[in-house]
């Protein structure tokens, strides 16, 4: 009987050390890292939804339509992107392009890039219709703001967080354009849709009359919000003409060219380390060398996943995700750089 006693109490106290070590991991994603606080670390605030994809469609060349279904996805609003994670664990992230007044379902649109880092061809692949997969709350830096009137461009797949803005445009009585540009008419999604918006949209193919004519650009009235999604040399061409650039709003849907980069030194302040960082490598893959447990995902700053405090030095952000007062005390480590000679990190 003692002995039974004996081994009941051992397992129990098994069992209770387990529950605390895993809710130890739980507190500090770096475990066995000492805490946060309020950790940041590999950290995302947002909690993971579960939905189900309950439509695939091909709506032009090499670009899948896929409709989520699920009681637990909240409203959003038109500019909006959330994360996706892919079967194989990768997050890409994506622009909402349904309509935010249906609850509990959102559309998504991926173009499949050839020579990508393998995501788009993982979602063209291996995403069918009955399969349930993770999301994240929506996020959105690029809001339509209120204005009497609009000029919206779009190039290829930039099209998707444009689309939800002009149902709304339209709801609110604005005046409003839309320039539409792409390779192909066949590889350009959502022709049929615009459509119906008559001669508010222009749609310019690139096999067919060149470039967009960004000229009428020069001529908005004062008050005009533009709106541009697409690639970066069509922003930059955005931006340059229009009068009033503050009237630019722009949505990067990869990153931006990097800009000219310097070396600094990365000191983790828990490690007791410090790494250098060359001019060609991002501060995570140098970090990495002393943690390869340093969690990661989009490396495109765009995720969140590499989000790390920042306890001293200078940071110049890149990313396209933090707030102004989120980057006031951490940085993400894949796109973002010192700048200053030395960054602390809580590491």
């Amino acid at each position: 009987m003692r002995r039974a006693l004996a081994v009941t109490a051992v397992a129990g106290a098994a069992v209770l050390a387990r529950r605390a070590l895993l809710k130890r991991i739980g507190r500090s994603p770096l475990w066995p890292l000492p805490a946060l606080e309020d950790p940041v670390s590999g950290y995302s605030p947002r909690r993971t939804l579960h939905a189900r994809i309950t439509s695939r469609t091909e709506p032009a060349e090499g670009v899948l339509r896929l409709v989520l279904e699920s009681d637990e996805l909240p409203a959003w609003t038109p500019g909006a992107h959330v994360d996706l994670t892919l079967p194989s664990g990768l997050v890409r992230q994506y622009s909402l392009c349904g309509d935010p007044a249906e609850a509990g379902r959102w559309t998504i649109a991926v173009r499949l890039v050839a020579d990508g880092r393998g995501g788009s061809r993982e979602a063209h692949e291996r995403l069918a219709e009955g399969m349930e997969v993770r999301v994240r709350p929506p996020r959105n830096r690029f809001e339509l703001e209120p204005a009497a009137s609009y000029a919206f461009v779009a190039g290829g797949i930039g099209i998707t967080p444009v689309l939800p803005m002009l149902r709304a445009a339209t709801a609110a009585g604005a005046d409003w354009t839309l320039l539409y540009g792409g390779r192909s008419r066949a590889s350009m999604p959502f022709l049929p849709e615009l459509a119906a918006y008559g001669d508010r949209v222009t749609v310019t193919a690139e096999d067919e009359a060149g470039l967009p004519d960004l000229t009428p650009l020069s001529g908005i009235r004062p008050g005009t919000l533009v709106y541009c999604c697409g690639p970066e040399p069509l922003m930059r061409a955005v931006t340059g003409a229009v009068p009033d650039p503050d009237a630019v709003r722009l949505e990067r849907f990869a990153a931006a060219a990097p800009a000219e980069a310097k070396p600094f030194t990365v000191e983790l302040a828990r490690t007791g380390a410090a790494v250098e960082v060359a001019a060609d490598e991002s501060a995570l893959a140098a970090v990495r060398r002393v943690l390869p447990g340093t969690p990661y995902s989009c490396e495109q700053g765009f995720c969140g996943t590499c989000r790390h405090r920042v306890l001293a030095g200078r940071v110049d952000h890149r990313d396209e995700l933090l707030t102004d007062g989120e980057r006031a005390g951490s940085m993400l480590l894949c796109v973002s750089r010192a700048d200053s000679d030395r960054l602390v990190l809580d590491l």
